[in-house]
This record gives C-alpha cells, structure tokens and sequence, in this order.
C-alpha cells in the first residue's frame, strides 16, 4: 500500500456520468478529475444543482472527484466548496493580440487576488497548470505567476509532459514548484517529431501525445523524485493520446485501451517507488 492514489481527467466523456463512473471503475483507479464545461456532465449554468448528483454517482463507484477543470467562476467555486472538492484547475492562456505576456500575468494576478476571500470561505484553492501553445507552458513561468501567492489559495499542478517540450528537467521542475505544489500531479507524455522531410528548406515539428513509456521525459524519473520529496496524494492521467485523424486528441472509448496500459505502468511504477 502507498499514500499514492490515481486518477483520470474526464474530458474525452461527455456521456452519461454513470457511464463514466463504470469505466473508471473498471480502470481500478481511485478518483476522477471533472471537467465542468458546456456539453458535460456539468454545466457552469447547471453546476448547483447537478455538480451534487455526479458527486454522489462517483462515490456510489467508489470514487472521488479530487478536483475540477473548469472557468474561475464564483458559482463554481462555491458548489466545489459544498460538495468537498478543493482543488478548481485551469490554465493560463496569453492572446497577444489583446495582451502582451506581462500584462497577462497581472491581470491573473489580479483575478486570482480579488478571488482570496471567496477562497478563504469555500476552502477551495485554484490550481494553476501549465500547457503547451500559448500559454504558461513551464514550470519556471508558473513558479512567476504564484510568487505573491499562498499556495493554500493559488498552488501549481505540475504538467511534466509540457515541461519535457519546453526542455525543462524533471528534477528542476520539480524543485522549482515543490512549496507551491498541491497534492495533485500530473501524468502524460509526448514528444516532438518532425513532420516534413529532410529536403525542405525549413524543418516543421508537431507534438505528439503518445503513452508514458515512450515520451520526452522519464515518469519513473518523475515518481522517483516524487518520492524522494514524500509526496503524497494523487497522479492524474489526463488521458491525452494524438489522433491519427487529425483531430485535436483521442476521444471517447477509443482512449482506452491506451489509458489501460498506462493506468497499469504508473501503478507498477508507483508500488515499486514506495516499496523501497
């Protein structure tokens, strides 16, 4: 037994919630991680009122929904508050043609500053990730983002498969957010790859998302480390696999036998880590 439990992010099931439930079951992970966003489960509109019942499916699974994926939303955050999830995850997005890269972190700033008290009263904390595009991609660029922060109101969730991309080293990274770390980790991979042929004038590379073995940093580097530290708490799978259609990712049932494989080689990983 370890102080580690895992977890799914939700995103590619908009399906019925016990549906979803079913499946993480029959994954053998411990928790979810729920994205409350138009065409799921739950709605920002509806988050009052149906937020409680998915609570009370997943647990009915033997579950728990460890944290959310949703806006910064003052309805939101209290229904997290009265249904016992205290962790709301979101990201930081940079539009240049609106805003320049600092004027985007001040303006986070100031919305996670004006948010403090509604924190202090739900209990609920925001957990900033990093993400690939044009965002706050690194872990250098989110430890910036929250150094005027408790970590009690804005904390970091490590992404490390980002992290890799942007050439940052486990150890490093982790170091970097370790104070500023909820007890939520992040888990996926991918790498960068080459997607035109040595006879063009101008290399282009695209990042694929492939399974946790065969990406751009190690996860048992990363579960070391973890343990290492004494961290306790829970890994997410955020179930992020590149689309051979072209599509933005994998979706539905057709990330699953790729979910499967990776479930069981951070729960080998994770058993081997704390057997020591």
């Amino acid at each position: 037994m370890t102080d580690i439990k895992l977890a799914v992010f939700t995103k590619p099931w908009n399906d019925a919630i016990e549906a979803v439930a079913d499946r993480m079951a029959a994954l053998g992970v411990e928790a979810i991680e729920l994205p409350i966003r138009p065409g799921y489960q739950v709605t920002p509109e509806t988050v009052a009122t149906s937020l409680p019942e998915v609570v009370r499916v997943v647990a009915s699974r033997g579950l728990s929904i460890c944290s959310v994926a949703a806006p910064l939303d003052e309805a939101i955050i209290r229904a997290c508050g009265d249904n016992g999830i205290d962790l709301l995850r979101t990201m930081v997005g940079v539009d240049l043609g609106k805003a320049r890269f600092a004027d985007t972190i001040r303006q986070s700033r100031a919305a996670y500053e004006a948010l403090i008290p509604l924190l202090d009263e739900t209990g609920v904390r925001i957990g900033v990730q990093n993400h690939s595009g044009n965002c706050i991609g690194s872990a250098i660029g989110l430890y910036h983002l929250m150094e005027p922060f408790d970590p009690k109101h804005v904390c970091a969730i490590l992404d490390m498969a980002h992290c890799a991309v942007a050439g940052e080293p486990t150890e490093l990274s982790v170091d970097l957010l370790w104070e500023r770390m909820p007890n939520l980790v992040n888990f996926k991979n991918a790498y960068r790859e080459r997607i035109n042929g040595p006879e063009e004038a101008e290399a282009v590379f695209r990042t694929h998302w492939t399974t946790g073995r065969h990406g751009g940093y190690s996860w048992s580097g990363l579960v070391q480390e973890l343990h290492k530290r004494g961290f306790t708490g829970i890994f997410v799978l955020p179930g992020e696999y590149t689309d051979p259609k072209g599509e933005p990712q994998r979706m539905g049932d057709d990330v699953l036998p790729f979910l499967a494989t990776d479930v069981a080689y951070l729960r080998g990983l994770v058993d081997a880590a704390w057997a020591r």
